[in-house]
């Protein structure tokens, strides 16, 4: 079976439509390409050289289309930079704009990380964060690196600005809140609802299109310009209700106000994104993991039909200034993540010349079904069951990270390895969810976390009563929090499972929170507990604390470089087991970090897992 696999991923529109940017993960660590769809460079392309060595995450056009800019991890860990480069291929020019030390306050270029987030204009929008935690939201001037800062604070995320407006998002995971600075004027954007989640959003302007935000007098150009003073965003929020939606919302000297501009019932809305001309809205909507792409014609709120998508799964949209043109990625149990583009008027799909997609797959998609699990406290979970053509009898039950993260029918040559050596997996929803709505999203908050634990223990009664799996031939494996949600089911029910997989999990809450990114441990407290006002039942709840109980054979993953879940969580968990005479191996991949996220770290991960699920239970 071949192991190579090519994923295209996160596309960046030009503005004019001509000239796309995207990621390629297909040996090595990701990088970005710059596509030619127009013009006397068409069919053609180039890779985008960064002096630097390491995972590409995210590249995005200026308005201008003048400007790449790349959010870069060195060595594959999980801090990251920002560098830009010209559109022309002809030019070699690759510069670094995050300085950190060039901004009062801020302590250490080294040990901080920078995101990047957007253009306002010709400027950069970016989150510099130091070693104190705090996130500094600026802008910065590609061409000679200067910043102005926007706002400072722990926990203050910025998702857009332009021509001084910002939308900072406030709050800890799973109560996250847009305000809009302007000036020296705080906005809150929607009224309190503990519990909601306002996760993204654009700034509008009645009076000017977004285009101008590139020109030669931008600067003149700002919300209110006119003395009317009130400025409008498009938002993505469940506020007052319980699956998230676009809203709508005008701040004026007198108020806020908001109205619904796109619903459903019985699904979330995944992302959006708006033309710079403000005629055309994409929307994906999550419809229980699958996604569905609609087009709104903004000027009049007219909602199209869905337009079929060539995958199951659809994420990372853009879209030109015009709204001539949509990009997507888009992915399938048997279809790894690949960019697609479509004329959101014509609905027809862009034909583009590429290298064929290759790699191990799960051989149709009939072979993937969603499934329903009832839990012991009657709480319906999903779950995606993918069928090998032979069967062993061996099964394993995959935990996504998250918690708020969604198990979807997307690619996983994890799942296509185990698949094709006749090993069930299973992907369940357990509460704590994402895509399901808010109410499910909290159902696993601190001490109800208990219960997401039984979920798993529950997924094993799905597979044994509906004959699925041999009871005695059952595996867990997860990454991140699935990892730690691993080592927690098998402690907590270590009868059930005859081998177990943790990838860059956490062994002990507490030590987790004493040892990550600060900004990451703030975050979390809202979700697992406060480390002192908590700590007995983050005790509790921590597997090593458990870790006599834990008898099935173990492989513990972890890449070096991972500072969000340090390393030393997947260090104790071994030498714990170690000293108590355990079956367990520990592979820790030098060169990555969080994500695993070199490609061929990924393919000795999916080879790892299928020697030690063979040796355990198929």
């Amino acid at each position: 079976m071949a192991q190579q696999v090519r994923a295209l991923y996160g596309a960046s529109l030009s503005p004019d439509a001509t000239a796309f940017a995207h990621l390629v993960d297909d040996g090595g660590y990701p990088r970005a390409v710059q596509r030619f769809l127009r013009g006397r460079r068409a069919s053609s392309s180039r890779d985008v050289e960064l002096p630097v060595e390491g995972a590409v995450s995210r590249v995005i056009h200026s308005a201008d289309g003048r400007w790449l800019a790349c959010e870069v991890a060195p060595g594959g860990g999980t801090r990251s930079q920002i560098w830009v480069v010209t559109t022309d291929p002809d030019d070699r020019m690759a510069r670094r704009i995050d300085d950190i030390d060039r901004i009062d306050g801020i302590d250490g270029n080294d040990a901080g990380t920078a995101e990047l987030i957007a253009w306002d204009g010709t400027r950069v929008a970016a989150i510099l964060t130091g070693e104190d935690g705090v996130g500094t939201s600026c802008l910065i001037d590609p061409a000679d690196g200067q910043c102005t800062v926007l706002d400072r604070r722990s926990g203050g995320r910025l998702v857009d600005a332009w021509a001084g407006a910002s939308l900072i998002r406030v709050g800890p995971r799973g109560y996250h809140e847009l305000i809009m600075l302007h000036g020296s004027t705080e906005i809150a954007l929607l009224p309190s609802d503990p519990g909601s989640t306002t996760e993204d959003g654009v700034i509008l302007d009645d009076h000017h299109p977004r285009r101008v935000r590139h020109g030669p007098d931008s600067e003149l150009y700002y919300p209110g310009a006119d003395g009317s003073g009130y400025v409008r965003a498009l938002i993505r929020s469940d506020n007052g209700c319980e699956h998230a939606r676009l809203l709508e919302v005008t701040a004026t000297p007198d108020g806020v106000s908001y109205y619904v501009v796109a619903e459903r019932p019985d699904c979330d809305l995944d992302a959006f994104v708006i033309s710079d001309d403000l005629s055309t809205v994409a929307l994906l909507w999550n419809l229980q993991g699958r996604s569905e792409l609609q087009i709104l014609e903004y000027s009049d709120n007219t909602l199209g039909e869905p337009i079929p998508l060539p995958g199951l799964v659809a994420s990372e949209l853009s879209i030109s200034a015009g709204g001539s043109m949509v990009a997507v990625t888009v992915e399938g149990p048997s279809t790894p993540r690949t960019v697609e583009l479509v004329d959101p008027r014509s609905r027809q799909w862009e034909p583009i010349d590429r290298e064929p997609s290759c790699g191990p797959i799960i051989p149709g998609s009939a072979a993937t079904t969603l499934e329903i699990i009832t839990a012991r406290d009657g709480l319906r979970l999903n779950a995606w069951l993918y069928r090998p053509a032979q069967p062993t009898g061996a099964a394993m039950i995959y935990l996504h990270g998250g918690p708020e993260g969604q198990a979807r029918p997307g690619y996983s040559e994890i799942f296509a390895r185990l698949v094709g050596d006749g090993v069930v997996v299973l992907a369940p929803n357990v509460r704590g969810s994402g895509g399901l709505g808010r109410t499910f999203v909290h159902a696993d908050d601190k001490e109800k976390r208990f219960g997401a634990i039984d979920d798993v223990a529950d997924c094993v009664r799905f597979l044994v009563d509906n004959g699925v799996a041999d009871p005695t031939r059952i595996a867990c494996a997860g990454w991140s929090y699935g990892g730690y949600l691993t080592l927690a089911a098998l402690t907590f029910h270590p009868e059930l499972f005859a081998a177990g997989v943790s990838i860059c999990g956490m062994s002990d809450l507490t030590t987790f929170y004493r040892n990550t990114e600060p900004w990451i441990a703030a975050a979390a407290y809202p979700e697992y507990g406060h480390p002192v006002h908590d700590r007995e039942l983050l005790a509790e709840l921590s597997p090593l604390r458990r870790v006599d109980a834990l008898t099935a054979p173990l492989l513990v993953v972890h890449g070096a470089m991972d500072t969000n879940v340090p390393v030393g969580e997947s260090e104790q968990i071994v030498d714990a087991l170690r000293r108590a005479g355990r079956d367990v191996r520990y592979l820790l991949f030098d060169d990555d970090g969080h994500g695993i996220v070199k490609r061929e770290n990924r393919a000795a991960l999916a080879t790892a897992m299928s020697e030690w699920l063979g040796k355990a239970v198929a």
